[in-house]
């Protein structure tokens, strides 16, 4: 047990390491990230230590349960493809130009309308594809219109891992948690709105509080006409992502798998749109942008992290670990170690690891609960730090650009005070949502 403790020890540290440092090789022209990697090479040690053995991966990656990492990892780049293709037809700025043109001059009415349609973005699409297509949209809107940008940006990056709560496939750690626990779509929505109400109503008016006298300040700002760019390919991807959300919430009721609906979608949406474009290299040009945006670098991380979790459940850590934190206030428990270990390992590997964790707890009723308390850690600790999730490192690099004073230390001033209030109404809204719906 105690190498395969070490082994994911240094994993994380290293992990750490590079995700702040960020070093990169470039292959075929292309820059790759190296954090990415790290696990793979932890993953690797524990194959070469003898504490986990190659013909036990390959049987947890073959596997019919709902846990597989292939499946899940399917299931969200698929989504995420689809997402991306949507924002390539200029459909997310599009509606960004509308929002902030309806808005007016008031500062306050544009807040809000920003908040709104991120919220609402994010619940049918994801948070890391609205986080980075709507900050260069904002820095760039709030520069034309010579206001402060923090009131705007810092609600943007809330908003969308407050949302992101709503539904299962709005963040990868949510599809982790709840495959590793076995939830379909329909049962995680059942359980999460209430909390998600909570987060959302407490972050937002924690928000308004902190920016209030930042708002009242005028817009100066010309009217620009606002136009769609790519009007077919964002009416086609609409309507693929809607039937996949619709098709993917009742698939449990068909005994459909949701990550091969989500692929097939996907499949057929890139097919159709590269049919309806034959004639043009805009069809061509579109789906090659779309390609390149996609989150692969989730693949090496995810695969490599489950295979140093499962060296840890394999020797017994994960037992050990979850009897030490116990099964008494498992909602407060996981809800809270979750925030924290998000950001000292990032929200991905962390919920690998808790998933793993809390499904070593005996009582379903107990197990169900810490489950659910992680998937809120997972999302409100992207904004306690910046390490909280790889969107907020990237988020950071964005803002820089425009805005040369924000870092670190202004993320952390306004991000861990939301945090903090988020995460204590949200873990009231899942023990409210026991009280009204009590497991059968």
């Amino acid at each position: 047990m105690l190498i395969s403790v070490i082994i994911a020890v240094l994993t994380c540290v290293g992990l750490m390491v590079t995700v702040l440092v960020k070093p990169q090789i470039k292959i075929w022209g292309h820059n790759l990230n190296l954090y990415a990697f790290i696990p793979l090479i932890g993953a690797a040690f524990a194959v070469i230590s003898g504490v986990l053995h190659i013909e036990e991966i390959f049987g947890e990656f073959l596997s019919d349960s709902p846990s597989n990492p292939v499946k899940i990892l399917i299931l969200f780049i698929s989504m995420s493809l689809m997402s991306v293709i949507l924002d390539e037809s200029g459909f997310f700025e599009y509606i960004a130009q509308k929002i902030a043109e309806r808005a007016g001059e008031s500062q306050l009415r544009v807040f809000i309308a920003f908040y709104l349609t991120v919220s609402v973005l994010t619940v049918f699409t994801s948070n890391d594809v609205v986080i980075l297509t709507f900050t260069p949209f904002i820095c760039q809107f709030c520069k034309k219109s010579k206001i402060d940008p923090l009131p705007y940006v810092v609600t943007e990056f809330v908003g969308a891992n407050t949302w992101s709560l709503f539904f299962l496939i709005g963040n990868p750690t949510n599809v982790f948690i709840s495959q590793a626990y076995g939830a379909t779509f329909f049962e995680y929505f059942l359980r999460m709105w209430m909390p998600t109400l909570f987060c959302g109503a407490s972050s937002f008016l924690t928000l308004f509080l902190i920016f209030r006298k930042k708002l009242k300040k005028p817009i100066y700002r010309s009217v620009n006409e606002v136009k769609l760019e790519d009007k077919t390919t964002a009416f086609i991807s609409i309507c693929y992502l809607a039937v996949c959300t619709v098709t993917i919430s009742v698939s449990s009721y068909f005994k459909l798998e949701m990550w091969l609906l989500a692929l097939s979608m996907a499949t057929f949406l890139y097919l159709t749109v590269i049919i309806v474009n034959a004639f043009s290299h805009k069809g061509e040009a579109i789906i090659l942008h779309s390609l390149k945006r996609a989150p692969w670098q989730m693949i090496p991380l995810v695969l490599g992290m489950f295979i140093i979790v499962l060296s840890l459940v394999n020797t017994g850590a994960t037992a050990k670990i979850s009897g030490f934190i116990g099964e008494g206030f498992p909602i407060i428990k996981y809800g809270v170690l979750s925030t924290l270990f998000s950001n000292l390992l990032n929200n991905i590997p962390m919920s690998v690891l808790f998933s793993s964790v809390a499904g070593e707890i005996s009582n379903p009723v107990i197990q169900e609960m810490a489950m659910y308390s992680t998937v809120i850690g997972s999302n409100i600790g992207a904004f306690l730090t910046p390490l909280g999730a790889l969107a907020g490192l990237m988020f950071i690099s964005i803002v820089k650009r425009y805005y040369s004073d924000f870092g670190f230390k202004k993320f952390i001033k306004y991000g861990a005070i939301v945090a903090v209030i988020s995460l204590v109404f949200g873990l009231i809204g899942l023990y409210l949502s026991y009280l009204a719906f009590p497991i059968a």
